[in-house]
């Protein structure tokens, strides 16, 4: 079986950073959590080809102690060779998707930063989420070819139960929802803590559409100087 596809249907294969062990325990204990990994053995058994090879490869790479910024996806990429287990990323030498070209156009932007070099890192996000970004996705498997495949699944309650977490034991932190799907999470989060950005996904689709395009947002910019005032907290 390729290595870029998922290998397992058990929990205890998947590395997660150790402050967020109890969490995933509790929920793949519990009926939903039993209910979903059924499921996965179920679609592995039957030949499916499903992405990304680590789910949690987010709580593995950003333990909750170390989330300064959370940006939540919707479910992983579902072509060959694209999903790392972390929400817009893909994994070095791998095409930019459309939405993460508009992400590091509106960096540049912003921030006036040149977008990584590709193909190494490329589209890899892996050291934004090593400093302290959680790159969450609400989903965290799909099938290939076929999006939103796993949705309604079960991953759901995990990763509100993660947003939930960080919402009320993390340090104040930036919470980016782009889109509406990501902003339908807005009530899991403590506003009083956290500084809240919406604007519209970075999709072609969205990106430069009102209410709130996502080119011209100026995210980037509001969470570093967000972040200097709250450093000592």
């Amino acid at each position: 079986m390729p290595a870029d596809q998922l290998q397992s249907a058990n929990p205890a294969d998947w590395a997660v950073a150790p402050g967020w062990q109890a969490l995933v325990e509790d929920f793949f204990a519990s009926a939903t959590g039993q209910k979903l990994q059924a499921f996965l053995q179920q679609r592995l058994q039957a030949g499916a080809v499903i992405f990304p090879p680590q789910p949690l490869r987010a709580l593995e790479l950003t333990s909750p102690d170390a989330v300064r910024v959370v940006i939540l996806g919707q479910d992983p990429y579902h072509g060959r060779g694209q999903a790392e287990g972390l929400a817009f990323s893909v994994q070095p030498g791998v095409a930019l998707p459309p939405s993460l070209r508009n992400i590091f156009k509106e960096l540049q932007r912003d921030l006036g930063a040149a977008p990584p070099p590709f193909p190494q890192p490329g589209g890899s996000l892996r050291k934004w989420a090593q400093n302290g970004v959680l790159l969450l996705n609400t989903c965290l498997t799909v099938e290939e070819a076929q999006p939103a495949s796993h949705s309604g699944k079960g991953w759901e309650l995990l990763t509100d139960a993660i947003i939930r977490h960080v919402s009320q034991h993390a340090q104040p932190s930036v919470f980016m929802l782009w889109g509406s799907h990501a902003q339908s999470k807005r009530p899991l989060i403590d506003a009083q803590r956290h500084l809240v950005l919406t604007a519209n996904h970075p999709s072609p689709l969205s990106a430069l559409r009102p209410p709130q395009p996502f080119i011209g947002c100026g995210h980037f910019s509001q969470a570093r100087q967000w972040r200097e005032e709250h450093r000592s907290t």
